[in-house]
C-alpha cells in the first residue's frame, strides 16, 4: 500500500478529492494542515447547526493506493492540471504492514465506571473485581464508556442501583447511540427501557448490543417512546438538549429523574434557563471539563 499526500487550499479540496477517487484510490482523506499548529481553526458544529467554515484554509489530502505505480501516475496526472494550481505534492510514502485488527483492539481496554461496574471489549478478560459487565465493541454508534459524558451518565446510574431505585423502574434513553446506557439500566434491574435514536445506525447497533449482553428493551426511531418514565437519559449535546427541553421534560413521569450530558461546564447556565419552565437542572457529576445535570420532578406533579 502506498499513500500519497497532497496540500491544498480550501477551494481545491473537493475536485482534488474527486480526481483522485476517479484514479481508482482506495481512500481519500482530508485533515487540517494546520492542525496541533497555533494556526489551527474549529470548522465542525453541533449537529443541526451549520458550520461556520465548509473546510480549513489548508488540507492535506491523503489518497491510499495498492500499487506504488498508480499513486506516482496520480501524482503525474495531477500537477499538470489547472485546477492543481496552489496544491502541491507534498510525500508518496509506502504503508506499512500491519495487523491493523490488533493494532484498533489494542487501543481499547476495559473501562472502570466503579470497582464492580465495567465496560468490557470481547476480546479482553473480565476483571475479576468486575460484578456487572456490560460487553461492548467500538462501532458506528457513540457510546464505548471511555468519553466523560457516557461515564458519568453510568456513574449516575450505578449510583441509583446502590440505592436500590432502579428495580422496576421505567427507562427512557433518548439519542440511545451504540445503547450503553440503556444495557447499563437493565443490568441494575430496569425493566421497561426504550432506547431511541434519530439514527437507523444507531438503533440497529443497540439492538445488536442489547442482545449481547442478553438484556430486554425495545429501540427505534424517538417516535416508539411512551408518555411518562421515571428515568429520562439523554447524553446528547448542549444545542439539541436545549431545543429538546420540553419534550424531554414532557416525558418525566412525576417524581421521576432527568438526566442531562454531552454539556461543558460553560454551558451549565445555559441549559438551566431552557429547561427553568419545567424542571430546576443540577450539576451533579463532573469530568474534564464535562458536567451531567440531573433534576427530579416533583411526586405530585
Amino acid at each position: 500500500m502506498y499513500v500519497l499526500n497532497l496540500l491544498c487550499p480550501q477551494d481545491r479540496v473537493e475536485i482534488v478529492g474527486e480526481s483522485l477517487e476517479a484514479l481508482d484510490a482506495l481512500s481519500v482523506s482530508v485533515e487540517d494542515a494546520d492542525a496541533q499548529t497555533p494556526a489551527e481553526q474549529a470548522l465542525f458544529g453541533e449537529p443541526g447547526f451549520t458550520p461556520e467554515r465548509q473546510a480549513w484554509q489548508r488540507s492535506t489530502i491523503s489518497a491510499l493506493f495498492a500499487e506504488q505505480a498508480q499513486a506516482e501516475n496520480a501524482a503525474k496526472l495531477l500537477v499538470v492540471q489547472d485546477f492543481f494550481e496552489g496544491c502541491q505534492v507534498a510525500a508518496l510514502q509506502e504503508v506499512p504492514d500491519l495487523d491493523w485488527v490488533s493494532l484498533t483492539q489494542s487501543q481499547f481496554a476495559p473501562v472502570e465506571i466503579t470497582p464492580e461496574f465495567w465496560i468490557v471489549p470481547s476480546w479482553h478478560e473480565v476483571p475479576g473485581q468486575a460484578r456487572v459487565v456490560i460487553e461492548l465493541d467500538p462501532g458506528m454508534a457513540f457510546g464505548t464508556g471511555t468519553h466523560p459524558t457516557t461515564r458519568m451518565c453510568l456513574r449516575w446510574l450505578a449510583r441509583q442501583a446502590g440505592q436500590d431505585s432502579l428495580q422496576g423502574r421505567t427507562v427512557l434513553d433518548y439519542g440511545c447511540g451504540s445503547g450503553i446506557l440503556a444495557i447499563a439500566a437493565a443490568k441494575f434491574g430496569a425493566e421497561r427501557i426504550d432506547a431511541v435514536d434519530i439514527d437507523e445506525a444507531a438503533i440497529a447497533a443497540t439492538v445488536a448490543n442489547a442482545e449481547k449482553n442478553q438484556v430486554a428493551l425495545r429501540s427505534g426511531l424517538p417516535d416508539i417512546a411512551a408518555a411518562h418514565y421515571d428515568v429520562v437519559l439523554a447524553n446528547i449535546l448542549a444545542n439539541p438538549l436545549q431545543v429538546l427541553a420540553p419534550l424531554l421534560c414532557q416525558h418525566v413521569a412525576a417524581g421521576g429523574h432527568l438526566v442531562l450530558a454531552g454539556i461543558l461546564e460553560r454551558q451549565a447556565e445555559l441549559l438551566q434557563k431552557a429547561y427553568a419552565p419545567w424542571l430546576q437542572l443540577e450539576v451533579t457529576d463532573s469530568e474534564d471539563g464535562w458536567i451531567l445535570m440531573t433534576a427530579r420532578k416533583p411526586a405530585t406533579a
